[in-house]
């Protein structure tokens, strides 16, 4: 027997973080923007009725937004990792276990629960996030993460579901299935939608009808194991643990050309600090770091120059410190005067298990300089990233993305949390 599984996603995730803290965000049109205040990655269901797409430029919806008063506000990241913690901590207690896919969405191992109403369960769990987070969201439930993603898409997509949608149900279940596009399953891509479509598989239903052979033949076993879980046979548990990445990058655009080498090292410097706090994150070490960087490739106007150059790490690092010296030598090397950079980042492969790394035979004191990683961890981890910076990252950040319409950080920062007063 199969232990059930759930996941529950919140809802316009980003908008509804930011109308927690604000209540004239409620009801009204709102989009949140990418870095640098591009294009927008969020949009509330009201500014989806105006028609509003995900990745719309800005300066393509001036006339919109002026014409709807549709509230407009830079993205906020910060504020959106911490509300998924607290998503996270109101779930814990309807789960054995959990695995935080992405930003918005979890699944929930239910094992030990099924002897219960597993819709009630669930209705009760998005009260509990609605309470402590004001954050509504929606749940898929099914033998599989594939069944229960379809579930979740079915829970938003059509209020029949009221917010749930049990696709352990045969009934609920074929029915959801005979009328969901099969490019919209988990794990079907475009090229494989198109090869589907041209043998008639146009919805899950068909696909879950699929030989399994047949499926191997067009998607390899990755659509073989994706046919099965639409089958009710899981490929794999609840992972516990994130499977080990093979290579991570820190990039971002600035929000004004850098035209001098001293302002671009501050940012490929924040960068590598980042980089190393991620690896040591999730135990991992680094063989290779790769640093680049480049003028705006959309204004052939303007001189053009893009570089990049990757060194090798001996030893295999995660400390921040090696990280950025890494990055200021292959800037160094790249760096040429004369152009406007609007683009920088670095890129960290061959990443091991740290307890895996080969030593060397004239390594530091690396107990120490890892006593100081852990140490500059819990300082940005409690007062906010970059609370505790190197003298290479600098205090000026004139090349820092554009975010003229961000939100004040109103859970992590003491100096910007609301004033409530009495009236």
């Amino acid at each position: 027997m199969t232990t059930p599984i759930a996941l529950i996603d919140c809802n316009n995730y980003y908008v509804s973080c930011e109308r927690a803290f604000d209540a004239s965000l409620v009801g009204v049109p709102v989009i949140v923007l990418s870095n640098n205040d591009g294009c927008a990655i969020a949009r509330s269901a009201e500014s989806k009725a105006l028609g509003i797409k995900m990745g719309d430029p800005l300066h393509l919806l001036r006339d919109r937004i002026e014409r709807h008063g549709i509230r407009v506000l830079s993205s906020n990241y910060t504020l959106y990792g911490d509300m998924q913690r607290r998503v996270v901590a109101a779930v814990q207690d309807f789960a054995r276990d959990f695995e935080i896919y992405s930003i918005d969405e979890t699944f929930v191992d239910l094992a030990g629960f099924e002897d219960r109403d597993l819709v009630a369960h669930a209705n009760a769990m998005r009260d509990q996030v609605q309470r402590w987070t004001t954050i509504p969201t929606c749940v898929g439930i099914g033998d599989t993460k594939t069944l229960a993603k379809l579930g979740n898409a079915a829970a938003k997509k059509n209020p029949l579901f009221a917010g749930v949608a049990d696709l352990r149900d045969a009934g609920v279940r074929n029915w959801v299935m005979d009328r969901f596009p099969v490019g919209d399953v988990w794990g079907v891509g475009g090229a494989t939608a198109r090869k589907l479509a041209n043998l008639g598989i146009m919805t899950a239903g068909a696909l879950r009808d699929m030989p399994m052979k047949q499926a191997r033949g067009v998607g390899t076993v990755v659509l073989e194991r994706l046919v099965a879980e639409l089958r009710g046979v899981p490929s794999g548990a609840v992972e516990a643990v994130e499977p080990q990445r093979k290579g991570m990058a820190v990039t971002r655009s600035f929000g004004s050309p850098v035209t001098d080498f001293d302002a671009l090292m501050g940012a490929l410097s924040q960068y590598a600090m980042r980089g190393g706090e991620k690896l040591r994150q999730h135990g991992l070490v680094a063989a290779r770091l790769t640093v680049f960087f480049h003028t705006n490739r959309h204004r052939p106007d303007r001189p053009q120059y893009s570089a990049t150059r990757t060194l090798a790490l001996h030893p295999m690092s995660n400390d921040s410190l090696e990280l950025i010296d890494a990055a200021r030598r292959g800037a160094e090397h790249a760096w040429r005067d004369g152009y406007g950079i609007t683009k920088a980042g670095i890129m960290l492969d061959d990443l091991i298990a740290a307890e895996l790394r080969p030593r060397t035979l004239f390594e530091g004191d690396t107990e120490r300089r890892g006593q100081l990683m852990a140490a500059l961890d819990e300082i940005n981890g409690r007062f906010g990233r970059f609370s505790a910076v190197t003298a290479s990252q600098g205090f000026k950040h004139d090349w820092k993305a554009r975010s003229e319409m961000k939100s004040p950080a109103y859970t992590t920062r003491l100096a910007e949390v609301p004033t409530v007063r009495a009236g």
